[in-house]
């Protein structure tokens, strides 16, 4: 289900926004990240997504804003924030904990999407139940809830290539009518990261990751050239007999979805 959903001020600013997040600390937070980088390097670049998060958080419209905190605060933290401290458990049980302490209408956005905007974060639950950010990892950067139940998350396996489609299956199963955001990419590896800091050149993210690895860490690779056209038979022609499709049958067998 994808209803139409108005977007406007006025309704987000009945909207509690949500931010959970590890205290960037070496060893404890991107730790995909290492190597290239090392653990102080991860950590600085895992601090400077999480400025611009809340940066972005505090640009938006919204009734409340929160910092669900595995750790301490920081000098990172901007005024305006209340600051929670995550429960004990696994990711779905602290992200439906994150959503049972609010009593209205939520939005809940992780610290791995430095390219998030104050657009983006802009929803209005007017005409539909729920806000699904899909990542291209095959898990979610955003969930919104008009009325937050955290059985909805609880038991939803994280950190998986099916993550989000469990995730958003189950807010569908449970008779919500879902507004999908825009897919934006997690920043776990190397690559990603050059791809976060590209997509927003002007943040503190980019900045970090330029200072580490210079100007040309914002330079994404070239695509790889589009194969040549190969034109069909001449009239009266038979066509040679493709084989490619065969092997190509025979590379997907077993194959799963790539994260």
């Amino acid at each position: 289900m994808d209803p139409a959903c108005p977007e406007s001020p006025e309704g987000s600013e009945s909207v509690t926004l949500l931010v959970i997040a590890k205290e960037p600390l070496p060893g404890r937070v991107k730790t995909r990240l290492t190597p290239p980088f090392t653990p102080e390097e991860a950590a600085a670049l895992a601090e400077a997504a999480l400025v611009d998060t809340l940066r972005a958080v505090a640009a938006t419209p919204a009734r409340r804003r929160v910092l669900v905190l595995d750790g301490a605060p920081g000098a990172w933290l901007p005024d305006g924030f209340d600051v929670v401290r995550q429960c004990a458990g696994t990711l779905d049980e602290r992200l439906a904990a994150a959503f049972a302490g609010c009593d209205g209408p939520a939005l809940l956005v992780g610290m791995d999407t430095p390219q998030v905007t104050p657009e983006l974060l802009t929803v209005d639950f007017a005409g539909c139940d729920a806000y699904f950010g899909p990542a291209e990892d095959g898990g979610f950067w955003a969930l919104g809830l008009a009325e937050p139940d955290p059985a909805l998350l609880r038991g939803v396996p994280m950190s998986t290539d099916t993550t989000g489609a469990v995730q958003r299956a189950r807010l569908v199963e449970a008779g919500l009518r879902v507004r999908d955001l825009p897919r934006l990419r997690d920043v776990d590896t190397a690559p990603d990261a050059t791809a976060a800091a590209a997509a927003a050149p002007g943040g503190s993210f980019a900045a970090e990751l330029t200072r580490l690895r210079g100007p040309a860490a914002l330079s994404l690779p070239s695509p790889a050239p589009a194969p040549l056209a190969v034109p069909g038979p001449l009239p009266g022609q038979v066509p040679a007999r493709d084989t490619t499709g065969l092997d190509a049958e025979r590379a997907t067998v077993g194959r799963g979805t790539a994260r």
